[in-house]
């Protein structure tokens, strides 16, 4: 069965950075494009970051020079580094891929960017 499990939030002060990791199981992980997603209160649920099979990047505008996606193979994880954080950031964060034409995801984990 296909497994994500996210770790890594928690509470931080506006300016500080945090690393998420997300550890996968199940699936032949490095063929596999893996994308953050985070849901602020009150929010839909909206794609953060998404990185590929061959390594190539994307994010959402209003995360690009802050945030940085990266995956390591070998441990099959994916993480989202996480710099400058600002109140906007709060919400949680979810881990997810696509197989077989079906979304998987984690439980998420809790970001709260707050002085």
């Amino acid at each position: 069965q296909v497994q994500l499990v996210e770790s890594g939030g928690g509470l931080v002060q506006p300016g500080g950075s945090l690393t998420l990791s997300c550890a996968v199981s199940g699936i032949i992980f490095s063929i596999k494009t893996m994308n953050w997603y985070r849901q602020a209160p009150g929010k839909e649920r909206d794609m953060v970051a998404r990185i590929t099979s061959e390594g190539s990047t994307n994010y959402t505008d209003s995360v690009k020079g802050r945030f940085t996606i990266s995956r390591d193979n070998a441990k099959n994880t994916v993480y989202l580094q996480m710099n400058n954080l600002k109140p906007e950031d709060t919400g949680v964060y979810y881990c997810n891929l696509v197989y077989y034409r079906r979304d998987y995801w984690g439980q998420g984990t809790q970001v709260t960017v707050s002085s």
